[in-house]
């Protein structure tokens, strides 16, 4: 099968992300010696300079690793609600959605910790060896891909009339990023050689890590931040608002590990994040697929997938989240899901239909039945964030005005057998103004809570905002073999499933699994669910196709009664993965082609 690139094998180790500066950031640390965690955080921390579009220190992370010979884990880089952040107060400010940018959206950071955190337990290397990439690039500069530039276009009057020290950082002398030119930002390479400084005298490599924490957690960093979150700030409500993060917050959160939520399909295993993430969903998408699938790629085999995903994002919005009790045994047990796969017939639901697992009754934000259908403002090519890699020249927002954040991922196999997956977001340029002590932001993802009391994903302090944040670690006859996942928001799980069925379903290359066959398979995604972000808005029966798809597969969507919008031809998806055969100890890796800036390195 011809591909845009070769899936790459070897034996030594492997990176994919979705920016090349960071994939050859974390190898050069596999090739130093290395392992699987020390090259992800050096990865990860590189993405922040080269996408801070995409995310940044002071968003979040959720990571699943699995240790050579271990068990699978999720390490939770998910900050929760301050303690301020009740429903009351937003309610008494007005509002009725929590905004999709400024303080107020800003749930307690959790990146920087889960990093550190993944570092101490199941790293080698010392924290100056895995920051140097990063503050290499911030402080010298790097060459930006075009949408750094093309957001900080959608944002400039913002910046220039009330975002002012995120003008400093990304207009400077008046100009947006520009590809062929350098981009700086000193004063985040300022922010961690202080903190390398200030920990330098902290001990062993473990005590410099443990110091390095705390002074985020309540040392210079932390004050910045608390000072940042009390600046009143524009935000998409049009109003000027202060945040409810303090130093108390900050100082009593840790990132924390918990074990995966688990399906077993046809001698796979599939690992994810719990349901304070939207990860089951990918879960639920394989329990409710009949024994027998349609021809891959079929009208049929589309279709199936479609409503399938529609019953389970029904499920996601009625039951998932992390204030109140999830019923997740029940959502994935045979029972439920045989039920709910009658539900399936031969045209497209315009239905939002959650079960009720167990005979609860399902109960959702009176936001969650709100249809754009084909109002001003909706776009079907990605609501919320943006759900395609978008041409040079096209920016990353909405039509209504509101800015867009999207995601980052990075996975890493190494020559042991350690694996690991992570998804990092928030903390977007275009999420809330830079902190001028810091060269970073907050982050934005409390947006994701309803402000109705009672549901699962209410908002509640010190609970987690649900994300749609989702990486995927997969195991064949229980050894972990495949580690995987996208940026795209709402969209994550639903290309992940494509991606992971081409996977299991289709030929093999070079004897091991076709993951750029897989990655470069035409791609979809539907919008009939309320969006994770701000404004939350959702179109029944809509589905979106990259126009590589067969003719005769749109057609039979639409004679199914699917309302489907041909995309551009590259345009669905930014996948990466990697992989180990546990028998022969070969490593492959692929990356998305889409969007032009995804690779995937190795040896």
């Amino acid at each position: 099968m011809f591909t845009t690139r070769p899936t790459l094998q070897g034996t030594f180790g492997m990176v994919s992300s979705t920016h090349w500066l960071a994939s050859q950031s974390a190898m050069a640390v596999l090739e130093d010696g290395g392992n699987a965690y020390d090259a992800a955080v050096a990865g990860a921390f590189v993405l922040h300079v080269v996408e801070p579009h995409l995310n940044g220190p002071a968003g979040e992370v959720p990571i699943l690793l699995a240790p050579e010979g271990g068990e699978v884990r999720v390490l939770c880089g998910q900050g929760v609600g301050p303690a301020g952040a009740t429903v009351g107060h937003y309610k008494g400010l007005g509002l009725d959605l929590v905004p999709g940018t400024g303080p107020l959206a800003a749930a307690v950071p959790g990146a920087f910790d889960a990093w550190m955190v993944l570092l101490r337990d199941h790293g080698t290397k010392t924290l100056d060896d895995v920051l140097k990439y990063a503050i290499g690039y911030a402080e010298h500069g790097h060459a930006p891909v075009e949408n750094v530039g093309a957001t900080v276009e959608t944002v400039r009057e913002l910046f220039e009339t009330e975002w002012t020290s995120s003008a400093e950082v990304y207009l400077p002398g008046g100009r947006a990023p520009r590809p062929g030119e350098l981009l700086r930002n000193p004063a985040l390479a300022a922010t961690w050689k202080r903190l390398l400084a200030e920990i330098a005298g902290a001990g062993d490599r473990i005590a410099r890590i443990e110091a390095a924490r705390e002074v985020w957690r309540a040392g210079f960093i932390a004050e910045a931040l608390v000072r940042q979150a009390a600046r009143p700030t524009m935000d998409t409500s049009g109003e000027r608002h202060t945040g409810t993060l303090t130093a108390a917050d900050l100082a009593g959160w840790s990132a924390t590990y918990e074990a995966p939520a688990t399906y077993d399909w046809n001698g796979w295993t599939l690992c994810k994040a719990g349901p304070w993430s939207q990860g089951p969903v990918l879960l639920q998408q394989l329990a409710l697929l009949p024994p027998e699938l349609p021809p891959y790629g079929s009208a049929d085999y589309v279709h199936l997938l479609i409503e399938g995903c529609k019953l389970a994002m029904a499920d996601r919005e009625a039951w998932y989240g992390d204030a109140a009790e999830v019923p997740l045994d029940e959502l994935l047990s045979a029972d439920y899901n045989v039920a709910r796969r009658a539900l399936v017939g031969d045209k497209a639901s315009h239905e939002l239909r959650p079960g009720s697992p167990g005979g609860r009754t399902p109960r959702l934000s009176a936001h969650a039945r709100v249809v754009t259908a084909d109002a001003p403002g909706f776009d079907p090519m990605g609501a919320g964030e943006p759900t395609v890699a978008r041409l040079p020249g096209l920016s990353e927002v909405a039509s209504d005005g509101h800015t867009r954040g999207d995601t980052c991922h990075l996975d890493v196999v190494d020559r042991w057998g350690n694996m690991v997956a992570a998804t990092p977001s928030g903390g977007w340029l275009q999420s809330n103004p830079v902190v001028p002590e810091l060269g970073f932001p907050l982050g934005t993802r409390l947006q994701m809570t309803w402000l109705d009391e009672g549901l699962p994903n209410s908002l509640t302090p010190g609970r987690r905002p649900r994300t749609t944040l989702t990486p995927s670690i997969a195991l064949r006859d229980g050894v972990p073999v495949m580690a995987f996942g996208t940026p795209g928001g709402d969209q994550q799980d639903q290309w992940q499933l494509h991606f992971f069925l081409a996977v299991a379903l289709r030929a093999r290359v070079r004897g091991g699994l076709d993951l750029q066959g897989a990655i470069d398979a035409p791609n979809w995604h539907n919008d009939s669910f309320p969006g994770s972000f701000y404004p939350r808005r959702m179109r029944p029966g809509s589905v979106t196709v990259e126009s590589r798809t067969d003719g005769e597969v749109v057609e039979g969507l639409r004679e199914r009664g699917h309302d489907v919008t041909v995309g551009d031809p590259w345009s669905e998806g930014r996948l990466c993965a990697v992989a180990r055969d546990p028998e022969s100890g070969i490593l492959s890796a692929a990356a998305n082609p889409r969007g032009m800036q995804g690779y995937a390195v190795g040896r």
